[in-house]
């Protein structure tokens, strides 16, 4: 460009322009009544990240079209038979220290209590895939399938044949992966399980992730059925990492196999993702079989979530169930981005003289978020709540266990993209023998941890503390 119309006066005029965009993008994020955290979180990406925040603000911020078709999908005939399949077979808690907790689950997601249910805790991911091929192996009806990653290596391609050959065999096989878990699986992959007579979908489907927001709505579940009897939920994916690790460190997840009236539930939460990816419902007797003798004393409640709920159950469940704890409250996440509710009843339960104990990875998959989670820690410490820093690997289970009754297992994660944006699921239980056993895996853990205290923690480098604070900044929107 020569002349009137120099490349200076190019650069500033796109300058002006991005200016402009951002200052309409600040006025939109304020008028949206978000909370002030993610609210100033977006302002402070839009201001220091010239250009570029713009982008991500579109990418990952706009959320009202979405929310709007995602609203008219869940509206639908098989979210309304789903909910009545098994609001028949609800119990009311024999448990009454737990009422209220059971009753906000309830009225704020639907998650109905179920009985007759046995729940066994896997804490090591190679038992997980041992009685996953199993039930695989042993199903002759049905064969139900949801994971936010499932990654085309030699674990994935174990599972994927092992689906292949019961498609083959006349067992109805459905599959859904999330697109954008999935990005780098060739369709190549899946194709193997169609051809076979099997059926896969990929939820929320992003064909140009550049150009399109619904990389911001994930479907992160985990859950698996087997004819309608055996189910399987927790935070596993899969993929060779989630046995062999990477860099050297072993992944640690925990998974919970449900067997009996609690699998309904798994089942109906399928059965309406189904239905949102898919378009055809599917529906029977032949999906949530009756049991001719008892399977388990456990009470189940299985909370799911979504981005276009009236409340925010993922975070309430959390801030209720340690609003409830009288003796011990042990949690483990591999992020830590609470929001201001939960930080606060961690807080407050600590100071009450409950044993809170939180137990995160000393290294994650993503080093922002390390920094980010650090940020919170020293507000905990303060409060008297026992930090440990797991060495063994990537501690990646999303689980919570109190006063050896009430145990929690999902795939929901302490953070802003969970508690908000993702599609989530966890499975409470209430049950003695469960308890304990997550809480001796807890203690387990704990040898492999390094416990930081206060005065230590304080310590830190001034670079460092800079670093968790700037990244904090941005935690609504990792």
């Amino acid at each position: 460009m020569d002349g009137f119309f120099s490349w200076s006066t190019f650069f500033s005029i796109l300058y002006l322009l991005n200016l402009l965009l951002a200052l309409w993008i600040m006025v939109k994020v304020v008028l949206n009544n978000r909370t002030p955290v993610a609210t100033f979180a977006w302002i402070f990406v839009l201001l220091f990240i010239p250009y570029l925040g713009s982008l991500l603000y579109f990418l990952f911020g706009t959320d009202t079209r979405k929310r709007k078709y995602i609203r008219r999908r869940f509206l639908s005939q098989i979210q309304q038979y789903s909910a009545l399949s098994y609001r028949s077979y609800s119990t009311k808690m024999p448990h009454k220290e737990y009422s209220r907790l059971v009753a906000y689950l309830e009225n704020a997601a639907d998650a109905y209590t179920m009985q007759n249910t046995a729940a066994q805790v896997i804490g090591d991911t190679r038992d997980f895939m041992t009685s996953l091929l199993s039930a695989i192996e042993n199903a002759q009806n049905h064969i139900h399938v949801q994971f936010y990653i499932f990654e085309d290596d030699e674990l994935g391609g174990r599972v994927r044949d092992a689906l292949v050959q019961k498609a083959r065999d006349g067992v109805q096989v459905r599959v859904i992966y999330d697109s954008v878990g999935c990005w780098s699986v060739s369709p190549a992959f899946f194709d193997k399980i169609r051809r076979s007579g099997g059926y896969v979908e990929s939820f929320l489907k992003v064909r140009f992730p550049l150009l399109t927001n619904k990389v911001n709505y994930r479907n992160h579940r985990k859950i698996v059925v087997v004819d309608g009897k055996v189910g399987f939920v927790g935070g596993c994916n899969i993929a060779d990492r989630y046995i062999k690790g990477i860099n050297g460190g072993c992944w640690r997840d925990t998974m919970l196999m449900l067997q009996g009236d609690g699998v309904y539930a798994l089942q109906t939460s399928f059965l309406v993702d189904w239905y949102f990816a898919n378009g055809s419902l599917v529906s029977g007797k032949e999906y949530f079989p009756r049991f001719d003798k008892a399977c388990g004393a456990c009470h189940v409640q299985l909370l799911t979530s979504n981005p276009v709920m009236t409340w925010r159950a993922i975070p309430g469940g959390i801030t209720m169930a340690l609003s409830h704890a009288t003796s011990y409250f042990y949690l483990q996440t591999p992020y830590l981005l609470p929001n201001e509710k939960v930080m606060a009843a961690l807080q407050n339960a600590a100071l009450s003289g409950v044993d809170v104990r939180l137990m995160i990875p000393l290294h994650s998959d993503s080093r922002l978020a390390d920094y980010a989670s650090r940020s919170y820690i020293e507000g905990l410490l303060s409060a008297g709540v026992k930090v440990y820093l797991y060495t063994a690997g990537f501690l990646h289970a999303k689980t919570f266990v109190s006063d050896d009754m009430l145990s929690v297992v999902g795939s929901a994660n302490l953070d802003f993209r969970s508690f908000d944006y993702n599609f989530e699921v966890s499975a409470y239980v209430y049950d003695q023998t469960v308890a304990k056993r997550m809480k001796s895996l807890f203690m387990d853990d704990m040898s492999h941890c390094m416990r930081l205290t206060l005065r230590e923690f304080k310590e830190r480098s001034f670079g460092g503390r800079c670093l968790e604070s700037a990244a904090r900044l941005l935690s609504p929107v990792l």
